[in-house]
């Protein structure tokens, strides 16, 4: 069968969550969240090491801590810390203690570099069946709240008025942030999950003229960066996430700097 081809099935994992990190890291360039996804993601680790010790699946473990630490920030939040501050705390403590927690695990063999930096070769088929139902969910999710999560993001004051709750709204990016890191450790790890949030939005910006187009060429985007990752670490023999972030990277850096020339040759 087509699906008992690693490469196949890894390429399957890097589109699944292309699909669920793309759009979501729209809001989260929008709304300038980048260090809270960076910080949900790090936590996730600590979920990694728990999940291990009490014989759960690492998706659920991840799920739960990415939770816990996505609402910890939240209720925190606006309580006389700055957010860049307690987030960089929390974050750091996080992986640190999942680190830790690792390295008491006795009798259980983990692969430290794979949950870190992702290892979507060694995807299967279960793994698939996670990652893409994490994504429907995330789809489906933003799909369903779209305008009231755009107005909430615009404009907290118009949401009101509208009768839209600005946190409520929050809260379901929060949830849907948790689901992108718990399915996107296997592929690029924890390091590097924050990135494939970012990276792509940030390259769809000045391609868009709005809010929707924004989404669905980031989509693409990172959809582009998943597949020619794979095929470039399978080519030049290097780590798959890490690589699947560097052509994110040269997308971002192609998208902004032929939009810097169409604005230099259109004022000249």
């Amino acid at each position: 069968m087509m699906l008992d081809d690693f490469l196949i099935r890894a390429m399957l994992a890097g589109l699944g969550v292309a699909l669920a990190a793309a759009p979501l890291g729209c809001f989260v360039v929008w709304r300038r969240m980048a260090y809270f996804g960076d910080a949900t993601a790090h936590a996730s680790i600590l979920g990694v090491a728990l999940a291990l010790a009490f014989g759960i699946s690492v998706f659920t473990g991840a799920l739960v801590v990415a939770l816990i630490m996505a609402a910890a920030v939240s209720s925190l939040s606006g309580r006389g810390m700055a957010m860049d501050t307690l987030l960089g705390v929390m974050a750091h403590s996080a992986l640190a203690f999942g680190l830790v927690a690792v390295s008491f695990l006795q009798g259980v063999r983990i692969d430290l570099m794979g949950y870190l930096f992702g290892d979507i070769l060694a995807v299967g088929k279960a793994d698939l069946a996670v990652i893409w139902g994490g994504a429907a969910a995330v789809v489906a999710l933003l799909a369903w709240r779209w305008q009231a999560l755009l107005t909430a993001t615009l404009s907290p004051d118009l949401a009101k008025a509208s009768g839209i709750d600005p946190r409520r709204e929050q809260l379901g990016l929060t949830l849907a942030l948790a689901v992108v890191v718990a399915v996107a450790i296997k592929v690029v790890g924890v390091l590097l999950i924050a990135a494939m949030l970012i990276v792509p939005a940030a390259a769809a910006r000045p391609l868009a003229a709005t809010p929707e187009r924004m989404a669905l060429i980031a989509v693409g985007l990172a959809a582009l960066a998943a597949l020619g990752g794979v095929q470039g670490s399978f080519v030049l023999d290097t780590p798959t996430g890490p690589t699947i972030v560097c052509v994110a990277a040269v997308i971002f850096a192609l998208t902004t700097g032929a939009t810097a020339l169409g604005r230099l040759s259109a004022k000249s």
